[in-house]
């Protein structure tokens, strides 16, 4: 039998046992098992070149935080770079209590137990109910681009339920361009999903476009960001939700959680379904992870039950001003029916839930005015003392923004690569680089502010920006 390393928190991993579930099977290795299903010519059949195991726990440790010391964080750099993951002051209070072990062990236990933390992510969905002006908040998404796809097949299931043949899902061409492969390749199998063309002065979606193809009768959903993926108002939210109703079809927005506490929620200008990240919300920048989505809805029967996720309710008890806390309506998701369930999902942002809950605690709504309001101070200083740059054009649409502006560097004769590469030796990251993504946009960045960001760091900014284009620095 094959040499088998006895791993300590592996089960099955002992010879023995490995060599009982072999012999089951009617096999004599694994080998056989993977060789039985892939093809030889995709079988790799030499030697991988990886290092040897480093078997000892310190070690190991010592050789991921040589790699990971190598990395030049935000704490240690200036960031202008956002386009979906942002820098944010985030109360100690958060780090306390998503670290405590009843939370960070147990954020999605069985119904029959962790009732502090149903509880908790029940206090969640209800803080965020308040933020969007939504009745139905359901449990946390793997990130905003699972909840856009989730609300995506939600409105194609709608349809379905109401028996209508409906699949087109119409979204703007400013769309997040991330977030549009998501939904290309996540929603293929049940719609097509089709670009709206954008005013070329302005930016905002075409409304005789989005007519003319709301006529063809086969639209589920129109979709829009607000603020866009580009930083500015879709100042048309409520023009867009008749048009879409007028034509049978359900209205979808992505609201920027950050903005809720100084623009109207999508849900009071005709929206049907609202989603998006939580990401904001308590949650410092990570790779890979601190990521989590929301959904939400007006309390209709037909859209709570083709919610994909978890939802979680409250219930009077038999002792007088005592309730209890669980999960409502299970039948829908993936762990109360594998075979019915709308979709599959996953647990593990259950955490975030309970973070965003406590930051929204500590926030009340004050809070998250003076964040929106400080982020829109901070932008519009940026957005003004970029313009006196010879050659650069920020805003080009000329709408007004939210944390993030367009910046054209094409009168520069430099590229946005070229200048980002630049701003690196002057500990500053720059922003997205769209010219890519949008070509029509010519060289232009996508720079982000929060409020963390200081008049001094954007100062700097610029005079990286005037040396960089070959202005004198002011």
């Amino acid at each position: 039998m094959e040499k088998t390393f006895v791993h300590p928190y592996m089960p099955n991993s002992v010879p023995e046992v490995k060599q009982e579930l072999l012999d089951e099977l009617g096999v004599g290795s694994v080998r056989e098992i993977y060789e039985s299903i892939i093809p030889q010519e995709l079988l790799y059949k030499e030697r991988l070149d990886l290092p040897e195991p480093i078997r000892s726990e310190y070690e190991l440790k010592k050789h991921v935080s040589g790699i990971l010391n190598r990395n030049v964080s935000t704490e240690e750099y200036t960031s202008f770079l956002g386009a979906g993951c942002y820098k944010h002051q985030i109360p100690a209070v958060c780090d306390e209590i998503n670290t405590r072990g009843e939370f960070l062990t147990a954020y999605c236990g069985d119904t029959y137990s962790d009732h502090g933390k149903m509880q908790a992510i029940f206090e969640y969905t209800s803080m965020m109910g308040e933020l969007l002006d939504a009745d139905v908040v359901s449990y946390t998404t793997y990130d905003a681009g699972q909840s856009v796809c989730s609300a995506f097949r939600m409105a194609v299931r709608l349809q379905e339920t109401a028996g209508k043949e409906r699949s087109v899902i119409l979204v703007p061409d400013t769309m997040n361009p991330d977030i549009y492969s998501q939904a290309v390749s996540y929603c293929r199998n049940v719609s097509e999903i089709v670009k709206v063309r954008h005013l070329p002065e302005t930016g905002l979606m075409d409304m005789e476009e989005l007519e003319a193809l709301l006529k063809n009768g086969n639209a589920a959903a129109v979709f829009y960001e607000n603020p866009s993926y580009l930083g500015f108002f879709e100042t048309q939210a409520e023009s867009i939700a008749d048009l879409t109703h007028q034509y049978g079809a359900v209205c979808i927005a992505q609201p920027q959680v950050s903005a809720l506490g100084i623009m109207e929620s999508p849900m009071n200008l005709g929206a049907d379904i609202v989603c998006g990240d939580i990401q904001p919300l308590g949650m410092h920048m990570q790779y890979g992870g601190g990521q989590a989505g929301f959904i939400a809805s007006h309390q209709k029967l037909e859209y709570m039950e083709q919610f994909p996720t978890y939802m979680y309710g409250i219930a009077k008890t038999d002792k007088a001003d005592t309730y209890g806390w669980g999960r409502a309506m299970n039948y829908r998701c993936s762990h109360g029916s594998r075979e019915k369930a709308n979709e599959y999902f996953g647990t593990e942002t259950g955490l975030w839930g309970i973070t965003a809950g406590v930051y929204l605690a500590s926030m009340g709504p004050r809070g998250m005015y003076e964040l929106g309001e400080t982020i829109m101070q901070n932008l519009k200083y940026l957005e003004m003392r970029l313009g006196e740059i010879e050659g650069v054009k920020a805003n080009p649409f000329g709408r007004s923004n939210f944390q993030e502006v367009l910046v054209d560097f094409s009168g520069t004769g430099k590229s946005v690569a070229d200048i980002n590469k630049a701003l690196l030796e002057y500990g500053i990251f720059g922003g997205k680089d769209v010219s890519r993504e949008f070509p029509w946009l010519g060289q232009c960045g996508l720079y982000c502010v929060s409020e963390l960001t200081s008049r001094g760091e954007m100062d700097a900014l610029l005079n990286a920006l005037r040396k960089i284009t070959g202005e004198r620095e002011v």
